[in-house]
């Protein structure tokens, strides 16, 4: 497992492209990346899908994809938050500072050479979430799949049985 950490949540895409993890050159780096950018969609639509276009490098995201995305933050842009440790149902997914994204491997991680597929832990969900990664002949881990934006437990300031 490897821990990530940020001190700030980047507000611009040349803030988001000097990041160390921006080199792309781990996957752990450019799967918590992909947090961020999914942080930064309920303020920014347009800032997040370019920064999710970066780290998608030679595929950028297809109508299907942005729309996909549209679908599932409504009502629920506390889902990414949900990632960054401390962010609970609890305190209504407010993550703790600075953020800290914990990404982890398993045997079965690198089975598909050239991709890799690692796991975020939710501080909403049983079980931690997977995303792809696919290495490029310029040696950038680039995003190829991603399911972190599944269904969380709601915060409990929106749960009425909690």
């Amino acid at each position: 497992m490897q821990r990530i950490t940020f001190y700030d949540l980047p507000e611009t895409l040349e803030a988001f492209k000097v990041m160390a993890e921006a080199k792309q050159d781990t996957p752990f780096g450019t799967a918590a990346l992909t947090v961020l950018a999914f942080c930064v969609y309920p303020k920014n639509k347009e800032l997040s899908l370019e920064m999710l276009d970066f780290l998608r490098g030679p595929r950028p995201l297809s109508v299907m994809d942005k729309q996909f995305i549209a679908d599932r933050f409504r009502d629920k842009d506390y889902v990414p938050r949900s990632y960054f440790e401390g962010a609970t149902p609890q305190n209504d997914y407010q993550p703790a500072e600075p953020y800290t994204i914990a990404v982890s491997e398993n045997p079965y991680s690198y089975q598909n050479e050239g991709y890799a597929t690692l796991y975020i832990t939710s501080g909403g969900a049983d079980s931690p979430r997977s995303v792809q990664l696919r290495l490029a002949k310029d040696g950038k881990w680039y995003l190829w799949e991603q399911y972190l934006l599944a269904d969380i437990r709601k915060p409990e300031s929106e749960n009425p049985w909690a």
